[in-house]
């Protein structure tokens, strides 16, 4: 019984790990109103006009090197921040001001450094 349960806790794991990276590099995008212990907290995809500033948390498989996050309001680029990539696996994130006139559409773009889009977090400023 002990060898099946092993087995089966070992499969789990095995499906929870992303497959060798044949397709090439793969990322998460989410915006969120903090990271803690490299978690993202209060993930959403509406913000109120207050909020402040907001972060884009990314986990990122296969990158190597660096990665971007483009953060656009509308359709204007406002802010590119390269993130150093350090491991096969990696957690980074990049925070942003959003002034209180910044209202409507936004959309942060994870992207290489050769400018591939990886991910892409859309949210709103209401």
């Amino acid at each position: 019984m002990k060898s099946v349960f092993s087995g089966l806790v070992l499969v789990s794991l095995a499906l929870m790990v992303p497959p060798a990276h044949a397709e090439g590099p793969s990322a998460t995008a989410v915006v969120c109103l903090k990271v803690e212990n490299r978690v993202p907290v209060g993930a959403a995809t509406t913000f109120p006009v207050e909020v402040g500033e907001l972060a884009c948390f990314s986990e990122l498989h296969g990158v190597t090197g660096s990665i971007h996050h483009v953060w656009f309001h509308g359709e204007e680029n406002v802010r590119d921040i390269e993130l150093a990539v350090r491991a096969e696996r990696w957690r980074t994130w990049s925070v942003k001001r959003i002034p209180p006139t910044a209202t409507g559409d936004w959309r942060v773009e994870v992207r290489t450094g050769d400018g591939k889009v990886l991910a892409t977090a859309e949210f709103k400023i209401e």
